[in-house]
């Protein structure tokens, strides 16, 4: 990303990314990252994308940074399936308590998790955050999720040998 577009990509989500609601989301964890770093990582593949395909940037990369806007307790009840469906109800609801959602915005973010979800992608926008967030969530899940658990097994092997000597 060039100077000027990554200036223009941080000024597109400042006033989110300020939000101290927002920010807690550096607290809540996704593929084995915070949901703030996958969102953030989600809005910066949906920007590249949408404005090279000339689409509606502006608010695609405003929805892409919302689109996993919600926390854990807000979920508790739910099975983790569940949560995969329904997660973006709260997503919606909370950005909509801090920011003005244009019923595109409204679509990408309910409809991100398709084909899970029951709400079909309406606009091209959509679709890009659809594509990107499930781009992003593989190489999450690739890169840091499974490294994780890989590095607790062979810590616990390292512990068990050495407890034996």
């Amino acid at each position: 990303m060039q100077k000027r577009e990554k200036e223009e990509f941080e000024q597109l989500i400042k006033d989110i990314e300020t939000n101290d609601n927002f920010k807690e989301l550096d607290y809540e964890y996704h593929h084995g990252i915070s949901r703030y770093g996958h969102s953030y990582r989600v809005a910066k593949g949906v920007y590249q994308l949408t404005k090279k395909l000339n689409f509606n940037y502006k608010e695609a990369t405003r929805a892409a940074f919302m689109h996993d806007f919600y926390f854990d307790y807000q979920l508790e009840e739910n099975t983790p399936m569940k949560n995969l469906i329904v997660h973006q109800n709260a997503a919606i609801l909370n950005a909509s308590k801090y920011y003005e959602l244009s019923d595109m915005q409204k679509n990408m973010i309910a409809s991100h998790m398709f084909p899970l979800s029951k709400v079909l992608p309406k606009y091209k926008e959509s679709i890009c955050l659809t594509l990107v967030d499930k781009g992003v969530a593989l190489y999450e899940q690739h890169r840091y999720k499974i490294g994780m658990k890989l590095g607790v097994y062979l810590l616990f092997i390292f512990n068990m040998i050495t407890l034996q000597k």
